[in-house]
């Protein structure tokens, strides 16, 4: 074969390709993307670290039941007592400041937390013992909660917590009759359980909503009639819910 025959096959081929090129368009090759992986938010630590707030709350739910037993020298006089005068519903206003700890593995937190709250919580109740008018008045003077709570992240920017502890009270009652009136001052401890819901707002401010039971049992106040004592019973149990906001350091 000539070189020219050779040259005019080439030129042919050449030709052909280019023709078909044109005609069914370019095949571009295949790249395969690799997915992108987007990495889960890490919870670990964001709840972590000290804390100090403060809160705005009411108790309500105390209804206890007061009644009254005469003595003389210590021991109750038969036939003389009103075991259900009326129910003294202590209930009001209240603020507090706390301090608190916490740690954190993985989505579980937990750690110390100490309270302290004041207000206008009081009562009085109003009645009538062997013959006399009888009012007997309570006043919250500050109550102190040091309780362990356990949360839980159900995710980075939202904590829920269960509270248990216990819970110190000051309260002074006042009793007055026609002739006299006399206080007393009582201190009692109990148990405080609690549930709350706590909601981030940027890495060191968040606020929550609390519920707390404070159980601080019954206690005895005396009052002097004469040569004898009046003993009421009644019950510093009652309820607490709470709005505030936590600040990490």
């Amino acid at each position: 074969m000539s070189i020219r025959t050779t040259l005019s096959v080439c030129t042919a081929a050449l030709a052909l390709g280019a023709g078909s090129a044109l005609a069914g368009g370019v095949i571009a090759p295949v790249v395969e993307v690799a997915p992108i992986e987007v990495a889960p938010v890490s919870v670990a630590g964001a709840w972590q670290g000290a804390y100090a707030g403060g809160s705005l709350g009411y108790i309500f739910g105390a209804d206890d039941v007061v009644g009254i037993v005469p003595t003389l020298d210590g021991v109750p006089i038969e036939g003389r007592r009103a075991l259900n005068l009326g129910d003294l519903d202590v209930s009001g206003a209240t603020a507090a400041v706390h301090v608190g700890y916490r740690w954190q593995r993985d989505r579980w937190v937990f750690g110390p937390e100490l309270g302290v709250e004041v207000g206008s919580v009081d009562a009085d109740l109003a009645s009538t013992f062997e013959g006399g008018d009888f009012e007997l008045e309570a006043e919250m003077q500050n109550i102190v909660t040091l309780v362990m709570k356990t949360g839980y992240s159900v995710d980075p920017q939202t904590l829920v917590y269960g509270t248990f502890g216990v819970a110190r009270g000051n309260f002074d009652y006042t009793a007055t009759t026609l002739t006299d009136s006399q206080s007393d001052s009582i201190t009692a401890t109990g148990v405080a359980a609690g549930l709350g819901v706590e909601r981030a707002m940027n890495d060191r401010v968040s606020v929550f909503a609390e519920y707390q039971y404070r159980d601080l049992g019954n206690e005895q106040i005396s009052y002097e009639d004469g040569a004898e004592t009046l003993e009421s019973a009644t019950s510093t149990a009652h309820s607490s819910i709470k709005l505030g906001a936590n600040f990490k350091f």
